[in-house]
């Protein structure tokens, strides 16, 4: 059986960092996509970054080289490397990846940007 496996997230000042962590554990294949959308109160849920097989990636606009994704195929996770984050960062961070031809999703994890 397919599990997200997130970790990660939590409570940071501006300007500081945070790594998630999502997992496509009990999977034999491999994941065809993995990453990450986010959603705000009273926001509608936006991606912030996937990555595919091919090692392409893809980032929301509002990026702006800020965070940087990764993966470890052997272990069939993904890793998502925020830094000078700002308030507006402030979310719930879902984390999702495709195998098979199955969307999978986390159950998302909180990101607070705050002094």
């Amino acid at each position: 059986q397919v599990q997200v496996v997130e970790s990660g997230g939590g409570l940071v000042q501006p300007g500081g960092s945070l790594r998630l962590s999502c997992a496509a554990s009990g999977s034999r294949f491999s994941a065809y996509v993995m990453g990450w959308y986010r959603q705000a109160p009273g926001k509608e849920r936006e991606l912030v970054a996937r990555i595919f097989n091919s090692r392409s990636t893809n980032y929301g606009d509002f990026v702006k080289g800020r965070f940087t994704i990764s993966r470890d195929y052997d272990k069939n996770t993904a890793y998502l490397q925020m830094n000078s984050l700002k308030p507006e960062d402030t979310a719930v961070y879902y984390c999702f990846f495709r195998v098979s031809g199955v969307d999978y999703w986390g159950q998302g994890t909180q990101v607070t940007v705050s002094s």
